[in-house]
C-alpha cells in the first residue's frame, strides 16, 4: 500500500506490523511457493488472496517483535474446475513455505469467486451457442457485435445438474451503437445457463419474445442537451495542508489513530481504530469492513426469478474498485493510497488511487447563545475525516465512506449510483414488480443489503452487547400525567439470542459496553450502534435466496470473535446452498457476555426505482453510526479552537 499526497503530512513507514497490507513481494512469494510444490499449472487461477493474523496475536505484538506473514490462497483449475485452498508463510519473501493445502468440494464448500477473465469467457460461450443464436434471430437480432451477454452469478436453486459445475447465468442486452447504455435495451425472456469449465451453454430458458425497448439511454454530456452555465466554481482549499498524518498504513487525525488496509474481497478495511483520551489511546474497533452485500431482485418470471448477486463474495468488491480522480470522486486537499492485489494469475497488481482520504466540513458541532449574559454566542464547526473507496459491479457503482468525527463518533455511508438493471415488457403493460422507466423498459424492484463486520474492542477486550429500547410507562400513582418514559435494557447473553431486529417504534439501538471499564459516574463505558432500520430481506423464509442471504434476515448478529469467522455468509458463497456464516455461529450455547465479540450489522435500501433514476441514478445513501455513550467523561470536543475571524462576515467570530 503506497500513498500519493497533495499536502498531507507523511513519514517513512514504521517497523513491520502483523496488520501491514500485503506487498507485491509477499504475493509473488506465495505464488512461487505454490509453484515450487507443483501446485500451479498453466490453467491455475487465483481468485482470492487474503489473510489476517489472529486478533490476540496482534494485541500481543510489540514494536521490533518478529512478524509472521501468512497468505491464504484460493486456487482454481480453469480446465477441470477443481479448487483448493492453501496457506503459505511469506515471512521470508525469497523463500515462501507452503504450510497447508486442501481440496475444496464445490458441492459442499461452494465455488471460488468469479474471475475477471470469466466475464469474457461467458460472452464467448453464449454467443457461440446455436440455440441462443436462433433465439436471437427469432427476435430479429443477427448483428451480434453490439450484443452483451452479461456474466451473472448463478446462485444455488437446488438444480441437480448444476452440482459441482462452475456456473453463470447470462441475460442479454443490446446497444444502439458502440458506447451506448446496454441496459436501455434488454432482450426479454432469454437466459443462457453457462458451464464455465465445459465452456458450453447447458440450458437455455426462452419464455417468449417481447419487443426490445428502442429508446436509447445515453447519459453523457453530449447526449443530454447543453450544460448549465450558471453553476459557479466551488473550491475547497486548506492553505496549510490537511490536519492528518499518514505513516505507511497508520493514519492519525484529531485524536484518532487507525491502520488502513485493502483486500480483494471487501475492499477498504480499517484496523485498530482508537481515540486518544488524555495520555491513552483507547481502542474502539479492532477491525471494520463491509464484509458482504447482496442485491436480490423481485421479479418472479422464470427468466429472472434467480437474480441475486453477492457482490463481495461472488464478484470481489476490492478487485472491482475504481482508480479515483481528483475533483470528480474526491474534492479538496486529497491524499490517495494505492492498493496491491493479486490478479487472476496470482501475480501482484497495483490499483492506483484505491483509497481517498480527506477532511470536510460537517456543519455545526456545538453552539449555545447565552440569553442570561448579553446573548453571548459560542460555537464550533464540525469537521470529519473521510476515508473512502468506490467499486463498480456491472451496472451499479458503490461508494463506501467511513467517517471519523471530532465528537468521537464513527459513521459509515454507502452511496449507490450507476445504472439500473432492466428487463423488457410490452410497452405500457407495466408490472407489479417493477417500474416502467421508458416505453417497454422495466426497472425491477430490488434490495441492496450490506453487512458491516465490526470486531469491537470498546476500551479493550471483554465486551457485551445490550439491546436498548425506549418504553412508555403506564399512567398511575408513579406517573399521574402519563408523560414518563424510560429505557429497557436486554443483554445479548447467548449465541442463541444473537440475531436481533431493529424497531424504530421504540428507538431500538445496541449498546456495546465494557463491563471492566467505568466512566466517572461509575457506569460501564460504551459505544452505541445506531442502526439503519430499513426492511430486511423480503424473499420468503426458506427460499433459496433467503438460505444464501440469511445474514440479511436480521439487522444485527452478535458472535464470539474467532479468527476463522471472516464473512457473514461463509468463505465461499458462490453457488453455496446457504447455512454458512452468522446463522451457523448462532446456535445456542456460546456465551456472549464480557468476551471478544464481532458485531454484524445488516442494512440497506429497498429500491423501488423512480423515473428520476434513469438513465443514470442519483446517489441513494444508507448507513449507520457508532456513537460514544459514556465512553468519555464529557464532550471530547471542548478543546477545539474558535474559528478565525477577520471581520468580513465569512467566519462565525468577528
Amino acid at each position: 500500500m503506497t500513498c500519493c499526497s497533495t499536502d498531507a503530512e507523511t513519514a517513512p513507514a514504521a517497523a513491520p506490523h502483523p496488520l501491514d497490507p500485503l506487498t507485491a513481494a509477499e504475493i509473488g512469494a506465495a505464488r512461487a511457493a505454490l509453484e515450487a510444490e507443483g501446485r500451479v499449472t498453466g490453467a491455475t487461477r487465483f481468485p482470492l488472496l487474503p489473510d489476517e493474523p489472529d486478533q490476540h496475536a496482534v494485541l500481543a505484538h510489540r514494536p521490533g517483535d518478529p512478524v509472521s506473514r501468512r497468505v491464504r490462497v484460493t486456487l482454481l483449475d480453469s480446465g477441470t474446475g477443481r479448487a483448493a485452498e492453501a496457506l503459505v508463510d511469506v515471512s521470508d519473501t525469497t523463500a515462501g513455505v507452503l504450510l497447508s493445502y486442501r481440496d475444496l468440494d464445490p458441492a459442499a464448500d461452494g465455488q471460488p469467486p468469479l474471475l475477471f477473465e470469466e466475464y469474457g469467457t461467458c460472452d464467448e460461450i453464449v454467443k457461440a451457442d446455436p440455440g441462443w443464436r436462433e433465439a436471437m434471430a427469432e427476435r430479429g437480432i443477427t448483428d451480434l457485435s453490439l450484443v452483451i451477454a452479461a456474466p451473472l452469478a448463478a446462485g444455488n436453486f437446488g438444480i441437480a445438474s448444476e452440482v459441482g459445475r462452475r456456473m453463470l447465468r447470462s441475460l442479454t442486452f443490446v446497444r444502439c451503437t458502440a458506447g451506448d447504455n446496454p441496459f436501455a435495451h434488454p432482450v426479454g425472456g432469454l437466459v443462457a445457463e453457462v458451464d464455465l469449465t465445459a465452456r458450453r451453454v447447458v440450458r437455455l430458458i426462452d419464455t417468449g419474445a417481447v419487443p426490445v425497448p428502442a429508446e436509447c439511454g445515453r447519459y453523457e454530456a453530449g447526449f443530454t442537451g447543453p450544460p448549465r452555465t450558471d453553476l459557479r466554481p466551488l473550491e475547497i482549499t486548506q492553505p496549510d495542508g490537511p490536519s492528518f498524518a499518514l505513516e505507511g498504513p497508520v493514519l492519525r487525525w484529531q485524536n484518532w489513530r487507525l491502520r488502513l488496509d485493502f483486500n480483494a474481497r471487501e475492499g477498504l478495511v480499517l484496523h485498530q481504530v482508537a481515540h486518544r483520551d488524555g495520555d491513552r489511546d483507547r481502542p474502539v474497533l479492532h477491525r471494520a469492513s463491509i464484509a458482504e452485500m447482496a442485491v436480490p431482485y423481485a421479479e418472479p418470471d422464470p427468466a429472472r426469478n434467480w437474480v441475486c448477486y453477492l457482490d463481495a463474495g461472488e464478484y470481489l468488491l476490492g478487485r472491482n474498485a475504481n482508480a479515483l480522480r481528483l475533483g470528480c470522486d474526491c474534492l479538496g486537499e486529497i491524499t490517495y493510497v494505492d492498493a496491491v492485489l493479486a490478479d487472476d494469475l496470482g501475480h501482484p497488481e497495483t490499483l492506483h488511487n484505491a483509497i481517498c482520504i480527506h477532511e470536510e466540513d460537517a456543519g455545526l458541532l456545538w453552539k449555545h447563545t447565552n440569553v442570561f449574559d448579553d446573548f453571548a454566542v459560542d460555537s464550533r464547526r464540525a469537521r470529519r475525516l473521510v476515508i473512502s473507496c468506490i467499486a463498480t459491479l456491472g451496472n451499479y457503482d458503490y461508494g463506501f465512506y467511513w467517517y471519523l468525527h471530532l465528537d468521537g463518533t464513527i459513521a459509515f455511508e454507502a452511496k449507490a449510483t450507476g445504472l439500473l438493471q432492466t428487463s423488457a415488457a410490452q410497452p405500457g403493460a407495466g408490472s407489479p414488480h417493477a417500474t416502467e422507466i421508458a416505453p417497454g423498459l422495466l426497472a425491477p424492484f430490488h434490495q441492496h443489503l450490506f453487512c458491516a463486520r465490526l470486531d469491537v474492542t470498546v476500551d479493550g477486550p471483554g465486551n457485551t452487547v445490550e439491546e436498548v429500547d425506549v418504553v412508555r410507562l403506564p399512567t398511575g400513582a408513579g406517573n399521574p400525567n402519563g408523560n414518563a418514559f424510560t429505557t429497557r435494557t436486554t443483554p445479548v447473553a447467548d449465541s442463541g439470542q444473537a440475531g436481533r431486529v431493529a424497531d424504530p417504534s421504540v428507538g431500538r439501538r445496541w449498546r456495546i459496553v465494557n463491563p471492566g471499564a467505568h466512566n466517572r459516574m461509575g457506569a460501564p463505558v460504551a459505544y452505541t450502534l445506531v442502526p439503519d432500520s430499513g426492511p430486511l430481506l423480503l424473499a420468503q423464509p426458506g427460499s433459496p435466496v433467503a438460505e444464501r442471504v440469511a445474514y440479511a434476515t436480521k439487522h444485527l448478529w452478535v458472535t464470539r470473535y474467532r479468527p476463522e469467522r471472516h464473512y457473514p455468509d461463509g468463505d465461499y458463497p458462490n453457488q453455496h446452498a446457504g447455512g454458512a456464516g452468522v446463522t451457523a455461529w448462532s446456535e445456542p450455547g456460546e456465551a456472549l457476555e464480557d468476551t471478544d465479540l464481532t458485531v454484524w450489522h445488516s442494512f440497506g435500501p429497498t429500491h423501488l426505482p423512480r423515473l428520476e433514476d434513469w438513465p443514470v441514478m442519483p446517489v441513494d445513501v444508507c448507513g449507520f453510526s457508532l456513537r460514544p455513550t459514556g465512553f468519555f467523561d464529557r464532550n471530547p470536543a471542548l478543546d477545539l479552537p474558535k474559528e478565525p475571524g477577520d471581520g468580513s462576515g465569512g467566519h462565525c467570530h468577528v
